[in-house]
């Protein structure tokens, strides 16, 4: 049965799909979920393959998602699950003990919508299924400052922007520049000198022009087209 987002059809909880091939962090995830007010674990998966597999069945709003797992890793998963259009409203929140800068870039480019390590502490996670199952993208900025330097560490991408972006206004290439430097809309409202409901209206026709899944993939069209440059070290 389609469902129209967390919460349609009458206020129901947010549902989470968890996923790790560990079963006490599973188990531990799942406790915390299911004691928190409107969450609730709909399944669990200890491989990527199974992720894919309940992800495609359950239909869940978030998948707490284990980045190194047996049979098919994390990154992998996300790709499959952010590539079916079937379940396009499925939302990735990639959790890993390994703080590297090649597991952001990774699952960024695979379509997940956040990366959070798994010392973050309990109330953050779960503002943080909260944040992505409403469609945002999860990038503090320790994660924004990773990301732009994987990007330093790439070749320098061609100097005339690709095609992509044809259909982007100048207006809208300024808010994507400030999206990419990890600027939230009342910052770009203030740089820009707009409200932050004009600011919103542009970031709504970038995620439909740039067919972005959210902010998260808006960052790297920025920096993928050369739109943006990260600064140069030092």
């Amino acid at each position: 049965m389609a469902r129209g987002g967390p919460g349609a059809a009458g206020g129901g909880d947010i549902r989470v799909l968890v996923a790790d091939d560990q079963a006490l962090l599973r188990g531990g995830f799942r406790l915390l979920i299911e004691t928190a007010p409107g969450l609730t674990v709909v399944g669990e998966a200890g491989t990527g393959a199974e992720a894919v597999e309940l992800a495609r069945s359950e239909r869940p709003d978030v998948v707490l998602m284990d980045v190194r797992m047996p049979e098919m890793d994390g990154i992998e998963a996300t790709r499959r699950i952010c590539s079916d259009p079937r379940i396009s409203g499925v939302r990735v929140l990639i959790l890993t003990t390994f703080d590297l800068d090649a597991y952001i870039y990774a699952a960024l480019r695979a379509g997940a919508s956040g990366f959070l390590l798994k010392d973050t502490r309990p109330a953050d996670l779960l503002a943080a299924v909260h944040v992505i199952a409403s469609g945002e993208a999860l990038l503090a900025p320790t994660v924004t400052r990773r990301l732009i330097a994987e990007f330093t560490r790439r070749p320098e991408p061609a100097r005339t922007l690709p095609r992509r972006l044809d259909g982007v206004t100048e207006r809208e290439r300024e808010v994507l520049t400030h999206i990419a430097r990890g600027l939230s809309n009342s910052e770009i409202a203030e740089h820009l000198h707009l409200s932050q409901a004009t600011v919103k209206s542009h970031v709504g026709r970038l995620l439909a022009k740039l067919h972005a899944r959210d902010r998260a993939q808006l960052v790297v069209v920025a920096y993928d087209s050369g739109l943006v440059t990260a600064p140069p070290a030092g």
